[in-house]
C-alpha cells in the first residue's frame, strides 16, 4: 500500500474510532487522565503512519490500533509513579476489545455525558464533544466555529482542569441525575447540528461533517435503554429531517437556494422515511418538547410535493406552539414568515416590521432580507432592494452574500412598480 493509501486510512481511522478507542482507555484509566488517553491513541495513529507501509497493513487495523494505544498506556503507567496505581484498572486482568470500530455504547456514552456536562461552560461542552468523542482536530473545531485555533485549545484545557477539580466522572450518572444531564448532551448536539446545517460565517453554506457527527451521536444516545427517550428520537428526527434537504440546498455553484427554489427530487428519501419513524418513536413520552414541534414542521415541508402544497396554516399552528416553548425573537421571525403564506404578504410584512424594534434582531441579516423577499412578492422592488442593502451591510457568509447581492441585483433590474 502506497503511503498516500495509507495516510487516507489512517485518517479514515481516526475519525471514525478515535473517539471509541479514547472513551475506552479514558473510563478505565479515570477521567482526570483523558490528556493521557488521547495521547496514547494519537501516538498509535503515528505509528501506523509510519510502519504500515513498510510491513503491510494488519488484517484488522482497528484492532492493532487499539493494543497499540493499550501497551503504550501500560508503558507510561509503569513509568510514571503517580500514575501506576492506574495499572489494575488497565493491565493484564483487563481484555481490550478487538475491534474498536465495533461501539461500545457505555464507554461512549459516558464520554458524552461527561463531556456535556452542565458544570461546563457551554463553549467548552462542544469543543470537548467534537475533540474527545468526535475525533476533530483543534484546527477543524475552529474552522467549523470560525475561531481561532489557541482559543479552542485554551477551552479545551480549563474544560480538563474543571473535570479534574469538579472530580467529574466516567460513569453513567444516577437516575435522579439524568434528564439534567441528557437536556445538556441534546443542546450540544442541537447546537452542532445547526452550526452545520448553516454555518454563521465563513465560505461554506454547510458543514457536513457536523451535521453527520451530531447525526452519529444523537444514535449512539439512543442506543442505550437509559437514554432512549422520546426528546432523543425527536432531536434525532429533525436532524434527519432537515439533512434529507442538503442535496439540494445549494446550486453547483455552492450559491444558496430557498426552500421553495429546491429541486425536491434531490432530497434524500431514506432520510425522510427514518426521520418520519423517530418522529413517530417520539411520540410515545407524554412530554412535548421543542424538538417534537420543530421536527413536525420539517415533517410537513417533507411531505409537500411543492411549496405550494405545503400545509401552512398547520405550519403557523406549529410555530405558535413553538413560540409558546420558546419564546424567541427568532422563531416569531419564522412564524411571520409562515403568517405571510396563510394571511398574505401584507400580513408577513406586518409582523417582521413589528420584529424590527426589538434589540435582538439588530444585527440578524435574515430580518431584513426577509422583507426584502416580501416587498419584492408584493410588488415594491425599491423597497425590496432596500432592505437586501440592509441585510448585506450585517455579518453574513459568503454563500448569503452571493445570494442577497443576486435578489439585490434583480429588484434593481426591475420597474418600479408591476
Amino acid at each position: 500500500m502506497t503511503d498516500d493509501a495509507v495516510g487516507g486510512l489512517v485518517d479514515h481511522l481516526f475519525r471514525h474510532s478515535a473517539g471509541r478507542m479514547v472513551a475506552v482507555l479514558a473510563r478505565r484509566l479515570g477521567a482526570d487522565r483523558l490528556d493521557l488517553a488521547e495521547e496514547v491513541v494519537q501516538e498509535a495513529l503515528m505509528q501506523a503512519l509510519t510502519t504500515w507501509p513498510y510491513r503491510g497493513v494488519p488484517d484488522n487495523p482497528g484492532g492493532w490500533l487499539f493494543q497499540v494505544a493499550h501497551h503504550r498506556a501500560l508503558d507510561r503507567l509503569r513509568r510514571d509513579g503517580v500514575l501506576r496505581a492506574k495499572l489494575e484498572s488497565l493491565g493484564a486482568g483487563w481484555s481490550a476489545p478487538a475491534d474498536p470500530a465495533t461501539p461500545s455504547v457505555d464507554d461512549e456514552l459516558a464520554m458524552i455525558l461527561m463531556c456535556c456536562h452542565p458544570a461546563l461552560p457551554r463553549p467548552a461542552r462542544v469543543a470537548l464533544t467534537l475533540k474527545t468523542v468526535g475525533g476533530f482536530s483543534v484546527e477543524e473545531i475552529a474552522a467549523a466555529f470560525l475561531s481561532r485555533p489557541a482559543t479552542i485549545a485554551q477551552r479545551l484545557v480549563r474544560a480538563k482542569r474543571q473535570i479534574r477539580a469538579d472530580g467529574l466522572g466516567l460513569e453513567m450518572p444516577a437516575d435522579d441525575a439524568l434528564p439534567a444531564r441528557l437536556d445538556s448532551v441534546l443542546d450540544v448536539l442541537y447546537l452542532l447540528f445547526n452550526e452545520g446545517y448553516a454555518a454563521h460565517g465563513g465560505d461554506n453554506l454547510v458543514r457536513t461533517e457536523l451535521c453527520g457527527e451530531a447525526i452519529r451521536l444523537a444514535r449512539l444516545v439512543l442506543a442505550h435503554p437509559s437514554t432512549e427517550r422520546p426528546p432523543v428520537h425527536a432531536l434525532l428526527s429533525l436532524m434527519l429531517l432537515q439533512s434529507s434537504r442538503l442535496p439540494a440546498r445549494a446550486d453547483e455553484a455552492g450559491d444558496l437556494l430557498l426552500l421553495g427554489e429546491q429541486d425536491r427530487s434531490r432530497w434524500d428519501l431514506a432520510l425522510i422515511a427514518e426521520g418520519l419513524t423517530h418522529l413517530e418513536r417520539a411520540a410515545a413520552g407524554d412530554t412535548i418538547t421543542v424538538f417534537h414541534v420543530e421536527a413536525a414542521i420539517a415533517a410537513c415541508h417533507a411531505a409537500a410535493p411543492d411549496e405550494a402544497s405545503t400545509d401552512w396554516p398547520y405550519v403557523l399552528q406549529l410555530y405558535d406552539d413553538l413560540l409558546a416553548l420558546k419564546p424567541s425573537p427568532v422563531v416569531a421571525l419564522n412564524r411571520a414568515i409562515a403568517l405571510a403564506m396563510v394571511e398574505g404578504t401584507a400580513a408577513g410584512i406586518r409582523a417582521l416590521e413589528a420584529l424590527g424594534r426589538q434589540r435582538a434582531l439588530a444585527r440578524y441579516h435574515l430580518l431584513p432580507a426577509a422583507l426584502g423577499a416580501l416587498w419584492r412578492r408584493a410588488g415594491v422592488p425599491l423597497t425590496a432592494a432596500r432592505y437586501y442593502r440592509a441585510a448585506l451591510a450585517l455579518p453574513v457568509s459568503s454563500p448569503e452574500r452571493r445570494f442577497l447581492l443576486r435578489r439585490l441585483g434583480e429588484c434593481e433590474a426591475e420597474p418600479a412598480s408591476r
